[in-house]
């Protein structure tokens, strides 16, 4: 009995973080350029009981007993299918549509984090100059990784399918800015910061077994061709609700199915515990 309910509780820990990982899918369904987060589960090691030698019966299954330890996730994967795009005709409003590609920006302890989220705006900095951030505030990073910045009087912004912002002013002038572009070509390893919409290198690369190179790719020089998007638009998350709520119920059976292990595995405690 009390190997079952070690069994069970294993589980349910294990439960618990399936349960926190839809909530989140849920919680973000409606925030720009969300990716779905999905909690793949592996049943942990078995032991072989070999209690019955003698059966001569003809079996596929080995002969004996296979005793499990319950289950763990073994990652938890990211979703990276295109959202669905929602017009929304503003010239600071921009939208991949490709995936894996990712905005730059800059977040307060001057490290760099990856976002599709982008609904930009200009933030005046109080000398005649503004700088282009997110809707969090986080400065939106150009191909030199400086901070995309440009005087008042803007008269409107427009966008090239390959990531170059034109800043126009009514005198003519046209202040160019190549955004800095990067493809993850492994998103399982990036971390979250912050709300769902931005994403980071984890700071254990070397234990991980992976070198930066392997996971990003800036998209500049000739690589440049390989953006795309497009202005006026921005990426809806890819949450599937339906989906998601189908999980959570049988997330929640399963949870259910294993405190009535540990409950049982208690009474039958008691029951040997009472007799005399």
């Amino acid at each position: 009995m009390i190997r079952t309910m070690h069994t069970a509780a294993n589980t349910l820990g294990q439960l618990q973080v399936q349960l926190d990982t839809i909530s989140n899918n849920i919680a973000n369904s409606n925030t720009i350029g969300y990716k779905t987060k999905q909690a793949n589960f592996q049943e942990l090691l078995y032991q072989q009981f070999n209690n019955d030698q003698q059966d001569q019966t003809l079996r596929q299954s080995p002969v004996g007993i296979r005793y499990g330890v319950g289950a763990h996730i073994s990652q938890i994967q990211s979703n990276e299918s295109q959202g669905s795009l929602q017009m929304t005709d503003r010239n600071l409003d921009f939208a991949f549509t490709k995936s894996n590609q990712y905005f730059n920006v800059a977040l307060a302890d001057g490290s760099t984090a990856y976002t599709r989220q982008g609904n930009f705006y200009m933030s005046p900095q109080g000398d005649g100059t503004n700088v282009l951030v997110t809707s969090d505030g986080y400065p939106v990073l150009s191909a030199n990784g400086t901070s995309v910045t440009f005087p008042d009087g803007v008269k409107d912004f427009t966008m090239s399918q390959a990531g170059t912002l034109n800043v126009n002013y009514d005198d003519g002038q046209v202040i160019q800015f190549d955004l800095a572009v990067t493809q993850i070509t492994k998103p399982q390893v990036m971390e979250h910061v912050n709300s769902g919409a931005y994403i980071s290198l984890p700071n254990n690369l070397d234990e991980i077994g992976y070198a930066e190179e392997e996971i990003l790719t800036d998209l500049q020089g000739l690589n440049r061709n390989e953006v795309s998007m497009q202005i006026g638009a921005l990426e809806s998350s890819n949450v599937n609700l339906s989906k998601e709520m189908t999980d959570l119920i049988a997330a929640q059976r399963s949870y259910q199915f294993n405190s009535r292990a540990i409950t049982i595995g208690d009474q039958m405690l008691g029951l040997i515990n009472g007799i005399r």
